[in-house]
């Protein structure tokens, strides 16, 4: 794969680059505890994003299976890789958002296409969201960790109070992604979101609100967390309840005259695989009214969101969530 194509239907990008204003690119991925990609959908959400344009998902990915329901074999469908857009209306900086439905094949070669698309948008600043998994308990308030790809970013963003990452790595395509920025004179940065360790296999709102802040606090553009603050509190207390039990649980095991000693936090058991989404009527009926609200007002959107993650069933509507942004003719 030397060069990615942008549907024609799609790609508006010599004019679209003509009226940005010093715009800032986000690139979000599925990653651990599915906090970059809630950070992402957020934001989108808020600020009303458009769709505009699209990678061609054969060139990025190989299909390795077919759907099969009711006993017939429909063709799988390839992830996608879209850009969505805001215009500031105080024409400071716009913000495009990339979002990637899976991390594609040839990751150097993506990376190179990525970056050069971003550079003829005008592209000055790109980001990249992710998690970073520490010993913080689920209740604590999640620190944003942040690497940058020059130090004056680097020192910028430490004067916004954000924590360095002093060292470590950055794996996939958060950090590649980043490397090829720099290479080619686009100043950026990845903020990583902080979660407990032991619930790394889950998804963890905390991370993603702690992004979101760091985020609007950067662009200096006004955001209502409201629905993220609500999520992410409701999930904290719920972990670290269960945090609580297996603790007692773990020191009611040691004898008497043992020492006490903190407990193994990494030996907890792996969730149990959440059983298939069976949909009621209601369901059903629900998450037609929350489509319709989000088509009136996009910022209704995570709301909308997060009931699709409530019932287990984000995967198979997701296609439908995000052509709520598609730009309307």
């Amino acid at each position: 794969m030397n060069e990615l194509s942008i549907p024609k239907d799609l790609n508006a990008m010599g004019e679209i680059a003509k009226t940005l204003h010093e715009p800032w690119l986000v690139a979000v991925w599925p990653g651990m505890g599915h906090v970059a990609l809630s950070a992402g959908y957020y934001i989108m959400s808020k600020l009303g994003m458009e769709e505009f344009a699209e990678f061609s998902p054969r060139e990025l990915f190989e299909l390795n299976h077919v759907e099969v329901k009711d006993g017939l074999i429909h063709s799988g469908q390839l992830p996608r890789s879209r850009f969505f857009l805001w215009r500031d209306p105080d024409q400071r900086h716009d913000i495009v958002l990339f979002v990637g439905e899976a991390q594609p094949n040839g990751i150097i070669a993506f990376c190179q296409a990525l970056v050069g698309y971003a550079r003829s948008l005008g592209v000055s600043r790109m980001f990249t969201f992710a998690a970073m998994a520490t010993g913080m308990h689920p209740r604590q308030g999640s620190r944003v960790f942040v690497a940058a790809t020059d130090q004056p970013m680097l020192d910028e963003l430490k004067s916004d109070g954000l924590q360095i990452l002093t060292d470590g790595h950055i794996s996939g395509l958060n950090g590649v992604v980043l490397g090829e920025a720099a290479a080619a004179g686009i100043h950026g940065a990845c903020l990583l979101g902080e979660m407990p360790h032991p619930f790394s296999q889950l998804p963890f709102p905390g991370a993603s609100l702690s992004i979101v802040r760091a985020f609007a606090q950067l662009a200096k553009i006004p955001m209502d967390v409201t629905e993220l603050e609500q999520q992410a509190h409701l999930v904290s207390e719920r972990l670290g309840e269960l945090l609580t039990q297996v603790e007692e649980t773990l020191q009611g095991q040691q004898s008497d005259d043992a020492q006490e000693s903190p407990p193994n936090l990494e030996a907890f058991p792996e969730p149990p695989a959440p059983a298939e989404p069976q949909l009621t009527g209601e369901d059903l009926n629900r998450i037609r009214e929350l489509f319709q609200q989000a088509r009136t007002d996009k910022s209704n959107a995570y709301l909308l969101k997060q009931e699709l993650d409530r019932l287990g069933v984000f995967k198979d509507y997701e296609d439908d969530f995000l052509d709520l942004f598609r730009k309307q003719d």
